[in-house]
């Protein structure tokens, strides 16, 4: 069986009709009743234009993607071609001419509001989890999730481009319960040198909602620190974050970008200040729910207002006393998440900042506080993702409600030095994009290393062999010799290729020079390690997908 896909514009394919017709003749000849697949619903037209040699069902069956059909093989001999041969013949091009794609797709606060963000967030706990069900995807090698109150990213490595994108939105949109036509509206799509720039400036605190922002790159390293032994997290994506890591901490110490900025719960504090007059902020009672990270720079960024007593609600006592020693002129109490409606009802703001995947403050429950005699109206802010206090709570009278989306109208106050600082930054970045594309790059003769190193390994093991059969019995000490001669005279012969595939700045090659000399031992030698690595990843996710 046949199956044409019409997605395929691959003009390479395309342009060579006669090779992949005398594909399919070979298979009517054998008689397979295997299923390859053949590019383009156009192309099927050429490749059948001997109207004896196939017969089209006009009742087309849907394959995998819309305008895929089906073309049956009528025969009566037995097949001689396995599926994977098929496979590999007549589809190899659609891979072999693509190399593999580094890219993100993924929302954030420029692209899609908080109330779309909070359906695709994932918890740190579940990223482990989420990378193996990325990689279980066909086309998708790699991958890593940066998850955070702003940004939804999905970091891979995919074979197909076109694919990877197909299959990571409707995982996104399975996960998440968004449509994928919801998901399309609101994501980006980043590929290659694009991609690693972007991770770069996320990591630097260029593209956050506060320009500079420390607690990002933070986020990036605990993606590194949770994602690290977990398999798909391998080495161009862990690399593309730990040099992230790398980027971030240098564009903070040469450009001193984050000196004097604010972070999202310095700006929530600052936004709690603007709305509320500032003689009846002093006296105003606060409540902080959740003393994390975000909890406790909320409580630090309070305390350098004059914030002097306040409440924290936390599921356990430990880190409110942690942050009780770092600031013992403070009064803080604590009470535990059974008392969290209680509290409310005695505080005029209200700082919510958990992890909880559901609102710890409805509609209903917010109605039946008692109204405040302060302002006539309880603040809440709500700085978690997703977000803590239902969004309908904001159409009581009683009650008004902020998120991450309104301090915009703090940020903008804050921008003018740190966007002078953002120039310098950008030029590192590009130095720094520059030298890991050039090392993701050099991974591409790491194939060629190993299949070169198994060709001669092949030979000598073959020859020894031969030797020592016809030298009759031997020593240990003799056969050890023997080995010993083989294994040197590959080693010498192997030294040269060998140094002139890696890249070595001592030695003065441009990355060019050494993909060329890989493309050059891959026709000398036969290598073919495009197909190999090709046939591999095929009988991997195909195995897979049996399982």
């Amino acid at each position: 069986m046949i199956v044409v896909s019409g997605g395929l514009t691959n003009s390479s394919v395309a342009a060579n009709p006669n090779r992949i017709a005398r594909n399919l003749k070979m298979m009517i000849n054998c008689n397979s009743s295997s299923t390859i697949y053949v590019p383009s619903r156009i192309l099927i037209k050429k490749l059948i234009s001997d109207r004896g040699s196939v017969r089209v069902n006009p009742k087309c069956e849907a394959v995998s993607d819309r305008n895929d059909v089906v073309v049956p093989i009528t025969s009566s001999r037995s097949s001689s071609i396995s599926a994977l041969e098929a496979l590999k013949t007549s589809s190899a091009d659609r891979y072999t001419k693509e190399r593999s794609c580094v890219m993100v797709i993924g929302l954030n606060f420029h692209t899609a509001s908080v109330d779309i963000r909070e359906k695709l967030s994932i918890p740190e706990a579940q990223l482990p989890q989420a990378i193996s069900e990325l990689c279980s995807l066909n086309h998708i090698e790699e991958a890593a999730v940066l998850s955070t109150c702003n940004r939804m990213e999905i970091y891979v490595v995919a074979l197909s481009q076109h694919r990877g994108v197909k299959e990571v939105t409707e995982w996104m949109s399975k996960i998440s319960g968004v449509t994928i036509s919801e998901i399309s509206r609101h994501q980006f799509l980043l590929f290659n040198k694009d991609s690693t720039k972007h991770l770069f400036e996320v990591s630097a605190g260029l593209d956050s909602l506060v320009l500079g922002e420390g607690q990002i790159l933070s986020q990036v390293k605990q993606v590194v620190k949770v994602a690290q032994g977990v398999p798909g997290f391998d080495r161009k994506i862990g690399g593309l974050f730990k040099h992230a890591i790398t980027v971030g901490k240098r564009v903070r110490t040469e450009t001193k970008i984050s000196s004097g900025s604010v972070s999202v719960s310095s700006a929530a504090v600052e936004l709690a200040q603007m709305k509320i007059p500032e003689s009846d902020f002093n006296s105003a009672k606060v409540l902080v729910v959740g003393a994390g990270k975000m909890g406790k720079l909320v409580i630090k960024h309070l305390v350098a207002k004059g914030c002097m007593k306040m409440v924290v609600v936390n599921r356990t006592e430990d880190k409110v006393n942690s942050i009780r020693e770092e600031f013992k002129d403070v009064e803080i109490l604590y009470h535990p998440f059974s008392n969290l409606m209680s509290c409310a009802s005695e505080s005029d703001v209200i700082f919510t900042c958990t992890a909880s995947e559901t609102p710890l403050f409805s509609k209903e429950q917010v109605s039946t506080l008692p109204v405040l005699t302060f302002n006539s109206q309880r603040m809440f802010i709500d700085i978690s993702v997703p977000r803590n206090v239902s969004s309908c709570v904001s159409d009581l009278e009683t009650a008004r409600v902020y998120n991450v989306d309104d301090l915009k109208e703090v940020v903008e106050a804050n921008k003018e030095d740190r966007l002078r600082k953002a120039s310098e930054a950008q030029l590192i970045i590009s130095d720094e994009v520059q030298e890991f594309e050039a090392w993701k790059d050099s991974l591409e003769t790491v194939p060629t290393l190993k299949k070169l190193r198994a060709y001669a390994e092949r030979i000598r093991s073959s020859e020894l062999e031969k030797c020592i059969e016809k030298m009759g019995v031997l020593t240990k000490k003799q056969k050890g010799a023997i080995y010993g001669l083989s294994t040197g005279i590959v080693n010498k012969l192997l030294e040269g290729p060998m140094q002139h595939l890696r890249c070595d700045e001592s030695e003065g090659r441009s990355l060019d020079e050494i993909l060329e000399n890989m493309h050059a031992l891959n026709r000398i030698f036969g290598l073919e390690t495009e197909l190999s690595v090709l046939e591999e990843k095929i009988r991997s996710k195909m195995g897979k997908v049996k399982m």
